[in-house]
């Protein structure tokens, strides 16, 4: 083949978003000589930062860091590094030896990128080729693009890419943007295409691209990932731009080598991480948001895809390209304060529930598993039964309590005849108008701050229930949260709220939140486990 269409293979810089940087030195020993031994035109090695290296990381101070990774160099393969257009003191960079990297990829803002080339060209003069990365690329008007285009003529880089930052780009956008650069680009520059798969089009775009430039008098390179490792949604896949460029465009990429290295290394790598499309990243490219907010909200709250949604919704168009954790928190709150006029409902159930015992049901697999020693409670002490964000039906609920819409919605649907005919209790998060049979009581209420994962139903119920002077509460189906989440529930179908959650590290948070709960309670309310659970002492 020759070089007009280049693979450039990105798995080692942006996979390092997933590891951390951290993929210990066999992988990137092994990855670096398995991508040159497969023919990979250009392979990016990792970043340049401002910080002492860490060994069996790609986080690299200065390219010298990376010379005992390399294998034998060949003529054809091209190393390359990425730095932040203001991340990284070029007074920390050598002049280039040929030892290491061959190349520097600069990556800027478009409100930066006149700094952002200026940097590149002070790289050059090192000895560096340069290629530059304009973020956010669908931002640019076609007046910006044009701007951009001259600037680079000036500074004249090996290469500029497009970057589908937000995975937010569809055919037409990219064939405006690859058309206008293309005519306004000097023909000697390479025009490249960096995407993310938040639509679950980064392949689609990246054929696309190499089609758009098939017949033009300029070079292309295509950024792609093993296993399209990279942060939140990943990229293109290494293994299926180079099994496309092999069979659509002479390519003699070798895929037993590509697919060699996904055994060696990937699989383990998949086993432990996650990445890839999920519906909180399509949301990020349907608003072009930036990546960490996602994050942000699925680490730290849990969020479900619609609040999600509604929550980045209420950013600006500018916000959402950045992130701003206050202001994202900010929101957050503002979305979950809905406040609601609670004291005719909690005036009624404090009346309803008054001298009863109440026995809470909650999705754990025991309440099936355990079924007879529930009911035989049921039997003898006749308490009041809350269905706590889940039905079962095998049993007859009193009351169901919901405090997430995924859950609400789901219930709902599944279970219409027992929905409809069950007195609920629904946090303001939720909804703020109730139904008939519905008491709506504020979030805020329910819940007390100091732990990640504060909003835990079951918890938010047992507060309801002390402020409604309930005095013995039983508890089945809190089992706490196993390996396997599906395997956690009664009901496997249930949606998953994370799947990337550290279940350990939330028993052990639902566990102290228990029981600095019962703490405050102990004079006032007697609980009992009836079913196994991981937080309860005495099993």
């Amino acid at each position: 083949m020759s070089k007009k269409i280049q693979l450039l293979d990105c798995t080692l810089r942006d996979g390092a978003y997933i590891v951390n940087a951290e993929f210990g030195v066999p992988a990137i020993k092994g990855i670096i000589k398995r991508m040159q031994d497969a023919n990979v035109d250009i392979i990016e090695c990792g970043w340049l930062k401002d910080a002492p290296y860490k060994k069996g990381t790609t986080f690299f101070h200065v390219p010298s860091d990376l010379e005992r990774y390399l294998p034998k160099k060949n003529p054809y393969t091209v190393y390359v590094a990425m730095i932040d257009w203001d991340r990284y003191n070029l007074d920390n960079l050598p002049p280039c030896d040929g030892k290491s990297i061959d190349a520097i990829r600069v990556v800027f803002p478009q409100e930066k990128f006149k700094e952002g080339i200026a940097l590149g060209k002070t790289i050059r003069e090192k000895g560096y080729k340069v290629y530059f990365q304009a973020a956010n690329t669908l931002g640019y008007s076609d007046l910006d693009l044009i701007a951009l285009a001259e600037e680079i003529n000036k500074a004249h880089p090996v290469a500029l890419s497009v970057v589908d930052t937000f995975g937010a780009m569809y055919e037409e956008d990219l064939t405006r943007i690859v058309t206008l650069l293309d005519r306004h680009l000097d023909k000697d520059i390479k025009l490249g295409f960096h995407s993310h798969n938040n639509q679950q089009l980064s392949f689609a775009l990246s054929m696309h691209f190499v089609n758009l430039l098939q017949n033009a008098e300029r070079d292309t390179v295509v950024d792609a990932s093993l296993c399209g490792m990279g942060r939140g949604a990943g990229n293109t896949t290494t293994e299926l731009l180079a099994n496309y460029l092999n069979r659509k465009h002479g390519g003699r990429y070798d895929m037993n080598i590509i697919m060699d290295a996904i055994d060696m290394y990937m699989t383990d790598f998949q086993e432990k991480y996650s990445w890839g499309y999920s519906t909180p990243y399509f949301i990020s490219g349907m608003y072009c948001a930036h990546v960490n907010n996602i994050a942000y909200l699925q680490k730290n709250h849990r969020t479900n895809a619609m609040d999600m949604r509604n929550i980045i919704e209420s950013l600006s168009p500018a916000d959402r390209k950045k992130y701003n954790y206050d202001l994202l928190e900010q929101k957050y709150m503002e979305y979950q304060s809905k406040i609601v006029d609670d004291s005719k409902a909690l005036a009624e159930l404090s009346r309803r529930f008054a001298g009863k015992n109440v026995l809470l049901l909650l999705p754990g697999k025991t309440i099936v598993k355990n079924m007879e020693d529930v009911k035989s409670y049921e039997s003898e002490n006749e308490p009041i039964v809350i269905g706590i964000n889940a039905i079962n039906s095998a049993y007859d609920y009193d009351y169901l309590f919901f405090s997430n819409t995924v859950r609400y919605d789901y219930a709902k649907e599944i279970y219409p005849e027992i929905f409809q005919k069950t007195k609920k209790i629904v946090t303001s998060n939720v909804k703020t108008e109730a139904d008939d049979k519905e008491y709506i009581i504020n979030f805020n209420l329910l819940v007390k701050r100091g732990w990640e994962h504060f909003d835990n139903s079951g918890i938010m119920c047992l507060r309801l229930l002390s402020k409604l002077q309930v005095k013995h509460v039983a508890l089945a189906g809190f089992d706490g949260f196993g390996r396997a989440h599906r395997e956690s529930y009664a009901d496997t179908s249930m949606p998953r709220l994370d799947p990337g959650m550290k279940w350990e590290s939330l028993n052990a948070e639902i566990k102290d939140m228990l029981s600095d709960f019962i703490n405050s309670t102990s004079d006032c309310m007697d609980i009992q486990f009836i079913t196994d659970s991981k937080f309860n002492d005495n099993d």
